[in-house]
């Protein structure tokens, strides 16, 4: 496997995908070939060695085509949290089945394709639908696949666990919806092992394996270590069903992405917890670590006094 295609490289996965490629990676000759839209975001991978940007709309037919041309193996990690029914149509449906379909014609076999925990044909989000139908795309006969599920992931540059923490150092008080959503979170670099050990193994061939972490919380559980981890805990304000889609629904009308969608209220609905059925972390070589084991130094660096350590340094002549 010494010619990957990442889709979705720069992302929060994909940028510890590619770090863990390079580390598993020997041969000199390897490539590793992170595809993206927005080249200005790649710049943490730019000091990487072996890995390549290309940028490239993957939504181009022929633009696709010609870059899984050649691959030894390809992933896809692309995916949206907001948007519209037709949005989600786009990134999680249609773009595995032409994925799969142009691998197939490229005689590109080894196909790694990350969905999400719940996914389910009659889930009662737009997201865990349009998750659901883009695996039954990929699972075409013509290509080994791996679909992965993990859980919300947490790590030090998360969009959850980071931003709930940033919202409780500026409010008195945090009004939450779906206080009781169970989640079983999974630490960023277990899942970006699971991709690296599902390209260079093939015991997971043809199979769904969901990557969840060592213990199930609550929203309000993960929530309140976020403020605690912080050093600015808040209380938690819980918000009635009919609250919460309006505060949901207020959210999608500001500017920018939303923090919540009344999509992922729906999605919050099913507990994003394994099903116990399916293979797990463990069925790749991976024990899971749990997050009071990784955030608390994170998030120490990030929001407590070792955050002004670079300052102090320059200060100093350091």
């Amino acid at each position: 496997m010494n010619n990957i295609l990442i889709l979705g490289g720069t992302g929060f996965l994909g940028r510890d995908v590619c770090e863990k490629l390079v580390e598993r990676t020997e041969s000199g000759d390897a490539r590793i070939v992170a595809a993206t839209r927005h080249p200005g975001r790649a710049r943490p991978l730019l000091a990487l060695p072996m890995v390549e940007l290309e940028t490239c709309d993957v939504h181009n037919d022929d633009a696709l085509r010609q870059l899984v041309r050649g691959r030894d193996a390809v992933v896809n990690l692309v995916g949206i949290l907001h948007g519209s029914e037709a949005d989600f149509q786009r990134a999680h449906v249609d773009l595995p089945r032409r994925l799969a379909d142009a691998c197939a014609a490229a005689g590109v076999r080894r196909v790694v394709h990350v969905s999400a925990l719940g996914a389910s044909s009659n889930a009662p989000s737009r997201y865990l639908r349009s998750k659901a139908a883009g695996e039954a795309a990929m699972r075409h006969r013509e290509i080994e696949w791996t679909i992965l599920r993990p859980s919300v992931m947490f790590g030090a540059h998360d969009s959850f666990i980071n931003r709930f923490a940033s919202l409780q150092r500026m409010l008195p008080v945090i009004p939450l919806a779906g206080v009781d959503a169970k989640f079983q979170p999974v630490w960023v670099e277990d899942v970006a092992n699971a991709v690296v050990q599902a390209i260079v193994g093939h015991a997971a061939v043809g199979q769904v394996v969901e990557c969840a972490g060592p213990s199930v919380y609550t929203l309000r559980q993960l929530v309140q270590f976020a403020g605690r981890w912080s050093g600015h805990p808040r209380p938690i304000v819980p918000l009635p069903d009919s609250m919460a889609r309006l505060q949901a629904w207020t959210l999608e009308c500001l500017p920018g992405e939303p923090l919540m969608s009344r999509d992922n209220l729906d999605s919050m609905k099913v507990p994003n917890v394994a099903s116990g059925v399916l293979p797990g972390l463990a069925s790749l070589g991976i024990t899971p670590q749990s997050i009071e084991s990784v955030m608390p130094a994170l998030m120490s660096h990030r929001f407590g006094p070792e955050r002004f350590d670079p300052m102090r340094a320059h200060a100093h002549g350091g």
